[in-house]
């Protein structure tokens, strides 16, 4: 699962550590081999946490939700018996509340102490906005031959689905498992058959939590083919000129009327960190599709 960022633009403030490219006036530069910064290292390590956090819920949550099944039972003697996936389940849940926390103070911080409007409206928001919709609709004529391509900016409308998602989930998932995790606390104040409906809650939104990330959120992000069986972006925080012009064309034309391109253009990916993105996704990608798996054989069985 990717969760977007309303200010994954490039900061300026750090040049040297995302490896900029000095370029010699008049020297000639081959285009293809130009590389643009879309996310920095704090959201990159944001983002690589968050799969961390969800794929172990996810992991650690199935057998619990299906501990009447077979399946599952051998699932948790994989972690050291239901007991230790319960356990893992409550670490895994608290690693997720601080990267949301995180994220969330992060983006206070921006606008009201930063002053940095754009998070609430703009190209490089996560807002939604009117030419979403409007890309939306141009995307599904675009599907079905009705019309041309439609051409994107920084984020995309299903990029903002994304993210939006998170929030929901945090919301329903989160406090839901909140109450079942602190029931003595909650019980002071809560009537107990919302105790039932917390549970309940619990299982099937995380189910369809699951159920989305591995199957639509991998497809539009890893599994398509143009980006098959990987897009490294999220890992190394860059794209090529060639990938920034037929993916977001009107950022690229966007920022070459404000003259801005050469803020954004950085080094490329090095080897160890495209070694680093192909083995991690190598173990998320088949992890999420098992999981999916069995969350199917369980529905149907």
């Amino acid at each position: 699962m990717a969760m977007e960022r309303p200010d994954a633009r490039l900061d300026t403030a750090a040049p040297a550590a995302e490896g900029r490219v000095i370029e010699a006036v008049g020297a000639p530069v081959d285009e293809a081999g130009r590389h643009y910064l879309r996310f920095d290292a704090f959201h990159r390590l944001l983002h690589g946490l968050l799969m961390l956090a969800f794929l172990g819920l996810a992991a650690t949550g199935l057998p619990l939700l299906f501990s009447d099944e077979g399946w599952a039972a051998r699932l948790a003697r994989g972690f050291g018996g239901f007991a230790v996936a319960h356990l893992l389940h409550r670490v895994f849940a608290s690693l997720l509340i601080a990267v949301f926390a995180t994220h969330v103070g992060h983006v206070l911080h921006r606008v009201f102490v930063r002053k940095d409007l754009g998070v609430l409206w703009g190209p490089s928001s996560m807002v939604p906005q009117p030419r979403d919709f409007m890309e939306l609709v141009r995307h599904f004529r675009w599907f079905v031959g009705l019309g041309p391509r439609p051409r994107f900016d920084h984020f995309t409308y299903w990029e903002k689905f994304d993210y939006w998602a998170v929030f929901w989930g945090m919301g329903i998932i989160g406090g839901s498992g909140l109450v079942l995790w602190f029931p003595v606390l909650f019980a002071k104040f809560l009537p107990g058959w919302l105790f039932n409906i917390a549970l309940l809650i619990h299982g099937e939104e995380a189910l369809l939590a699951v159920g989305f990330i591995f199957t639509i959120h991998f497809f539009n992000t890893h599994l398509r083919p143009e980006k098959f069986p990987v897009d490294r972006v999220i890992f190394t925080g860059r794209l090529t000129e060639q990938e920034l012009r037929e993916e977001r064309l009107d950022e690229f034309d966007r920022l070459a009327r404000e003259g801005r391109l050469a803020e954004f253009r950085t080094g490329p990916p090095t080897p160890a960190l495209l070694a680093t993105s192909s083995m991690v996704a190598a173990i998320a990608v088949p992890i999420g599709l098992f999981l999916v798996s069995m969350i199917l054989y369980a529905l149907l069985s």
